[in-house]
């Protein structure tokens, strides 16, 4: 007989946990979603907010974090990084921190036994781990282990758009952040100057592959194996290609293709797969994102708390398998404004601080 699978229950759970990335919007990150499907597994002790921007609109949320802490940003460096650290934990202890940012994972990562000295555990992969899933390696690391990848080149110069006129319509990445669809030379030249401005070199190009997106969010056991799986199929997209609505979906193929992902990898902690399938029935890994993204609360509704479940895991618990999830479970993201009081933002971007409770 099968053992039953259940989620994490964090009613009883005495802790601190920080979870960094709280801006919604038409761009949002993971970390209100994050914090709401903690909340939802019963946890009610203490959760703070660490935040880059005091319009950060999960600040405003009254009934969302206890506590709000402006960070350095990961460009400043592992110093400024500790320091602040330091500062906060001084204040208030950290038992479980959650990076939802791509550009923050790293520094986490490299300082993960600085941060275990001041009482902070995390679930995350190596640093080995971590670089191989970089979209500058991904077209080299996976298709000689049986991984379609669409064809990528790194460019550094814009003449090199011109010089891949032959190719359009393609996809024009940043490293770590944004990705367009270019249909000619004019907008490729346009959406490498916007992306080299932003977020530096090199420029990936990537073939464009036809078919049918879907996203599958993770959480693996470092080992090769995976304590949950939940894929969605897109249904509504933002013109940044960010989903405002999807759908659970059923899809053994699919399945199978993220099981061999993350055996290869032996990822361990949250992530999220890009994956296309094709017209040719070809299924094809996008990107892989090192965090659970802004529809994880999808993963919670169809039966799977994923944030619960990493919480355990960077608290050393030992865990078994997530329930199987509902496809057909649909999640459409809502747009609300929040009120709040002008000396709320005062009092981040003065203090770089908020006390709530």
């Amino acid at each position: 007989m099968d053992t039953i699978r259940t989620n994490p229950d964090l009613s009883k759970l005495k802790v601190t946990i920080a979870v960094t990335g709280l801006k919604t919007g038409d761009n949002p990150q993971p970390g209100v979603a994050v914090i709401r499907s903690i909340r939802a597994a019963g946890f009610s002790g203490k959760i703070i907010g660490l935040v880059y921007d005091s319009m950060e609109s999960g600040i405003y949320l009254e009934d969302l974090v206890d506590a709000v802490y402006q960070m350095p940003y990961p460009s400043a460096g592992a110093e400024a990084f500790l320091a602040r650290m330091e500062y906060i934990t001084a204040k208030t202890r950290i038992d479980v921190i959650i990076p939802t940012l791509d550009a923050e994972v790293i520094l986490h990562i490299r300082l993960k036994d600085e941060l275990k000295a001041m009482g902070i555990n995390s679930y995350l992969p190596t640093e080995e781990c971590f670089l191989l899933r970089d979209k500058t390696k991904l077209a080299t690391y996976f298709p000689p282990k049986g991984i379609a990848v669409p064809e990528t080149t790194l460019i550094s110069e814009a003449s090199q758009i011109i010089a891949s006129k032959d190719q359009f319509p393609m996809m024009i990445k940043g490293r770590y952040y944004e990705a367009f669809k270019a249909n000619n030379i004019e907008e490729g030249l346009k959406y490498f100057y916007d992306i080299e401005s932003r977020w530096g070199l090199p420029i990936i190009l990537q073939k464009l592959v036809p078919g049918d997106e879907y996203n599958i969010v993770i959480v693996g056991d470092g080992e090769g194996g995976i304590l949950g799986m939940v894929p969605q199929k897109k249904l509504v997209i933002t013109d940044k290609g960010k989903g405002f609505g999807g759908v659970v979906v059923n899809n053994p193929e699919l399945f199978d293709f993220a099981t061999k992902v993350i055996a290869l990898l032996k990822w361990r902690g949250p992530c999220e797969l890009e994956v296309m399938r094709g017209y040719d029935g070809q299924y094809y890994l996008i990107e892989i994102n090192p965090r659970f993204p802004a529809w994880v609360r999808l993963a919670e509704g169809s039966g799977q708390n994923q944030p619960a479940a990493v919480v355990l895991k960077a608290l050393g618990e030992e865990l078994s398998p997530l329930p199987a999830c509902k496809s057909g479970t649909l999640f459409i993201r809502h747009a609300e404004d929040i009120i709040a009081d002008i000396s709320v933002m005062g009092e981040i971007s003065a203090k770089s601080e908020l006390i709530r409770r």
